[in-house]
């Protein structure tokens, strides 16, 4: 009974996410507010929307390529289009029912190219562990190109959690922080080593196991040069659609690759964070341009969710066309 109500309650935990953060981008928006968002919004460049969809299917397809290139060292080599089509599945399904798409797709080209489903749960892990590691480049390099915008955005948002009321370094907060830090880890490790017989802890054990594997997974591809440079084009491409994106708001037009790199690095936390991103996605952008002089409202607000429109008509446009391409391409297979 309770494995058949935990997908239940885990989409409607999602639902509610989403409905919070979409609350949070909205909030405070009195009618003259709301008359000025839907006037930008009407005046946007929506044909803008066509490149962006463009880029972010060539992003796909290389995504694709990657993901095939991971299953060569298993000793498969399934078709270029069905590992593309069930990518862009795996996708659409994630905007209602968040990693379930990781699963389908495995499930989907197991079924049309006969390889096992639990086999291609490491490649998934590997890419995970990578796209990991590429935000963690975007931000890094945000850094050092927008150090002035992310010492801004830290200073309104982070470090306000150790100071006092008076604006000053707090002590007690920083140790207080850090105790419970250290708390937290040594209770992880007590855990770990006292209950690790329980099945939701040797599952978590099994998840941090996979991501290194996946990691070091990469070294019995043949040809790793190509693995990093589909990597990098993956992500230059998600920088380029969102610099691109920035020209549907003639209020946002004049902003650089430099910014797009920031705001793809905020972005992509509102993609994690939430389901499809809805809500975080838009809410993160608004604040980050608002540091370009930006006015936030509503020229911000507006450029956040023309651009999550974007991933949105990307996920949904191509993830219906893959569901009906899928089935065709493959008759003889079925």
């Amino acid at each position: 009974m309770i494995k058949k109500l935990l997908p239940i309650l885990q989409y409607f935990f999602f639902a509610a996410l989403a409905a919070f953060f979409v609350w949070l981008s909205l909030r405070g928006l009195d009618d003259k507010k709301w008359a000025a968002l839907l006037d930008a919004l009407r005046r946007a460049h929506y044909w803008m929307l066509v490149p962006v969809l463009l880029l972010l299917l060539l992003s796909n397809w290389l995504r694709a390529l990657r993901w095939k290139q991971l299953m060569e060292p298993l000793g498969y080599n399934p078709s270029i289009f069905n590992v593309l089509l069930s990518v862009l599945i795996g996708y659409f399904v994630n905007l209602g029912a968040p990693r379930l798409g990781e699963v389908l797709k495995c499930t989907i080209l197991a079924r049309y190219e006969k390889v096992p489903a639990e086999k291609l749960v490491g490649t998934i892990v590997a890419e995970r562990a990578f796209d990991a590691i590429c935000l963690a480049i975007v931000f890094g390099l945000a850094f050092i190109f927008q150090f002035d915008v992310l010492h801004s955005l830290v200073s309104t948002y982070i470090f306000p959690i150790f100071q006092n009321k008076s604006g000053h370094l707090s002590y007690q907060r920083v140790g207080l922080l850090t105790f419970f830090g250290l708390v937290f880890i040594i209770a992880l490790k007590f855990i770990s080593e006292r209950f690790g017989h329980i099945n939701i802890i040797q599952k978590i054990r099994n998840i941090v196991i996979g991501v290194w594997h996946g990691l070091i997974s990469v070294k019995y591809l043949k040809n790793k040069p190509l693995f990093l440079f589909y990597s990098i084009a993956i992500w230059s491409l998600y920088l380029i659609s969102t610099w691109v994106g920035f020209r549907a708001i003639t209020e946002t037009s004049h902003l650089n690759l430099a910014d797009a790199l920031t705001v793809l690095a905020m972005g992509s936390i509102g993609m994690i964070v939430s389901p499809g991103g809805i809500g975080a996605y838009a809410l993160l952008v608004q604040e980050t341009v608002a540091f370009y002089h930006v006015a936030e409202q509503p020229y911000g607000q507006a450029l956040g969710w023309i651009l999550w429109l974007g991933q949105f008509l990307n996920f949904v446009i191509f993830g219906v066309a893959s569901f009906i391409l899928l089935p065709r391409i493959n008759k003889k297979k079925i």
